[in-house]
């Protein structure tokens, strides 16, 4: 079967004609445009699978047949030099399909015109039952408020797009509800989703888990793995805590953006995979490009099409919804069906600021529903989410064991410290442990006024202990 025609519009012939050679020997059709006039032209009068766009035309800004794009017409693939992602980005918000930055290699231009072929010839509409109905209900988030609808409008304006997303919002939010639901509603939902949690790997595994390694390639690599990436092959590949990846990772991950191809560790050869990135942070990614933390071509790679989730304080009635829908779920799991919030504790719920969002209210509900001993849940919320780990009222027996050794990691140090004679990493060990100690020993407010992810403190807790058996 033959392949689809390609509209080629670019005004350097060499380009072209480069472009057109390769495209060609692959089996497309091809037809050139060096100006926007004969573009619209050949898009009037031709039929196109694809096109592949230049942004810097002799006669006008190509951004201007993205603005005039059908839903019927060509999937847009922009190429772009380094110096024009912010344009390629702009581009990608009217509709394009992907973009390439140039030079082109052979590879990655045959792939990505292939997608946006295969793109033009599906059917726009998505299978039966696949896409939600309209309501409080929207893959996997509950709500209808006009923040949560404004983010329903995103995913499905853009969840066929092979446009990098980068999610953001505080913890709790719902940041892989989001990457999940940008899969299901996409044509990609067949294939895998595979999520990736970049803060909570060692960092001397992240890469492989990843992009995977071959036998032997270091201690431990016992057998051949593909890595999350060539596993999300063809589906969505989920970067969560994003912001906690080193900056030698940073690296390779731009790369394998840029050219679609992956290499495992410990071997030289490349493998293509095709993957929608979604990627999440509970940071302000701009603070950490600012503080060097993040490159900023990555950010600008990965933030394409920016998703902000609302905190669940700013829902108004859907507090109350996503409460009551929660404590259906939940006490159907605990083989309590049938219970009900109290009207004390709607009014408690709807009050409270939430600042653990979605996650929080979870666990606040398990917990009254689990001691509930009537129809009517009573929840108990604290005036400071601090207070729930006060000194219970039963006053438990105290465990000398946990605090001999909480104390053993964490002695009293004098201030200010004297660093003379001591290494960087020894340094950061007693920064971390007089923080942990001014938190009386917990890690989340230790990790909060160091600015850093408390996943980050439990590894180099883990690695110290481990360290000191030795």
């Amino acid at each position: 079967m033959s392949k689809p025609a390609v509209l080629i519009i670019e005004d350097s012939a060499s380009l072209a004609l480069g472009y057109a050679a390769q495209l060609e020997e692959a089996g497309y059709k091809v037809s050139l445009a060096a100006t926007l006039g004969e573009a619209r032209k050949a898009l009037a009068e031709g039929s196109f699978a694809a096109a592949l766009l230049d942004l810097q035309l002799p006669d006008g800004d190509g951004l201007s047949l993205l603005e005039q794009r059908r839903d019927d017409g060509p999937s847009f693939v922009v190429v772009t030099a380094d110096g024009s992602l912010s344009r390629a980005i702009a581009a990608m918000r009217l509709g394009a399909f992907d973009f390439l930055v140039k030079p082109v290699a052979g590879s990655r231009l045959l792939a990505t015109i292939a997608a946006a072929a295969e793109r033009a010839q599906q059917q726009p509409a998505a299978a039966p039952g696949e896409r939600p109905a309209t309501g409080d209900s929207f893959h996997g988030f509950i709500g209808s408020s006009p923040a949560m609808r404004s983010v329903f409008r995103t995913i499905e304006q853009v969840a066929d797009s092979r446009a990098a997303v980068f999610v953001t919002g505080e913890s709790g939010t719902g940041k892989e509800v989001t990457a999940e639901a940008l899969h299901s509603a996409s044509r990609r939902r067949n294939h895998a989703f595979v999520a990736i949690n970049c803060g909570a790997i060692p960092e001397n595994l992240l890469e492989s888990e990843l992009f995977g390694h071959v036998k032997g390639a270091f201690t431990g690599a016992v057998e051949n793995r593909i890595g999350a990436a060539k596993a999300a092959d063809g589906g969505t590949l989920f970067l969560d805590e994003i912001c906690e990846m080193e900056l030698k990772l940073q690296v390779k991950l731009l790369r394998f953006i840029q050219t679609g191809m992956i290499q495992r560790v410990g071997t030289s050869k490349a493998e293509p995979v095709d993957v929608r990135i979604v990627c999440a942070t509970n940071r302000d990614p701009l603070k950490e490009v600012a503080a060097g933390r993040f490159r900023e071509d990555l950010f600008y790679r990965l933030n394409v099409i920016p998703v902000q989730l609302p905190p669940l304080r700013d829902r108004g009635d859907d507090i109350l919804l996503l409460a009551d829908r929660l404590t259906e779920s939940i006490a159907r799991e605990e083989g309590n069906p049938g219970l009900r919030l109290s009207a004390a504790s709607r009014a408690r719920i709807l009050a409270y600021p939430w600042p653990g969002n979605v996650r929080e209210m979870q666990n606040a509900l398990r917990r009254a529903i689990v001691v509930s001993e009537s129809d009517e849940v009573e929840v108990t919320l604290s005036a400071s989410p601090a207070a729930d780990f006060a000194e219970p009222a039963y006053a438990p027996a105290p465990l000398p064991a946990v605090e001999t050794t909480l104390e053993a990691r964490t002695p009293p140090l004098a201030a200010p410290f004297d660093f003379s004679g001591k290494t960087l990493a020894e340094i950061e060990k007693l920064a971390i442990e007089a923080a942990i100690e001014r938190s009386g020993g917990n890690v989340t407010r230790a990790a909060k006024e160091l600015a850093v992810n408390p996943s980050t403190i439990y590894r180099k807790l883990e690695r110290w202990a481990q360290e000191s058996e030795v």
